[in-house]
């Protein structure tokens, strides 16, 4: 004995109209496709884009080229002898820095070099239009991460914390 539930008939054109129903909705609202090199997008602030470089902070340390999962840092500097001051002491050796690269190519953009330069020599920049068709040319050195730097938002202002006090 079969049982009837009554729904045999009716699923298939339920289901035929709601889909033509959502296909007339999207019909009627405009795209959400900008245009890109006509119109710029509006990125949210603080997005991430390329890694830009502070040289004066960079101390040659190697903990970025060190940390970075794709090894896409090149670090190379030279140790310079500063002499002692008038009012005595020792001379001291300071590390120069001669070239920091950084290969877009192989880059994964996770930041880990961001995050453990104890010196805040590396930023986040919102450039990203910088693509090229030869692959060589992904390789940035210090003169053009120190450009990118002037694009870098100020930080956020503090937190204030809560108004009564506690911590």
């Amino acid at each position: 004995m079969a049982v009837d539930n009554g729904s045999a008939g009716n699923g298939f054109g339920k289901g035929l109209l709601k889909g033509l129903a959502t296909t007339a909705k999207t019909m009627v609202h405009p795209a959400h496709t900008a245009q890109y090199p006509h119109v710029q997008p509006e990125l949210p602030d603080r997005s991430r884009g390329v890694i830009a470089l502070l040289e004066s902070n960079c101390t040659s340390c190697m903990l970025c080229a060190r940390e970075c999962p794709d090894w896409c840092i090149y670090i190379d500097s030279h140790k310079e002898t500063i002499p002692a001051g008038p009012e005595g002491g020792r001379d001291r050796q300071q590390n120069v820095l001669d070239r920091f690269a950084i290969d877009f190519s192989l880059c994964m953009y996770c930041g880990i070099c961001i995050e453990v330069c104890p010196f805040d020599a590396l930023f986040w920049a919102p450039n990203f239009d910088y693509a090229s068709t030869d692959i060589r040319d992904l390789l940035q050195e210090k003169e053009k991460l120190g450009e990118w730097l002037a694009d870098v938002p100020p930080p956020p202002a503090i937190d204030a914390g809560p108004e009564d006090g506690t911590p």
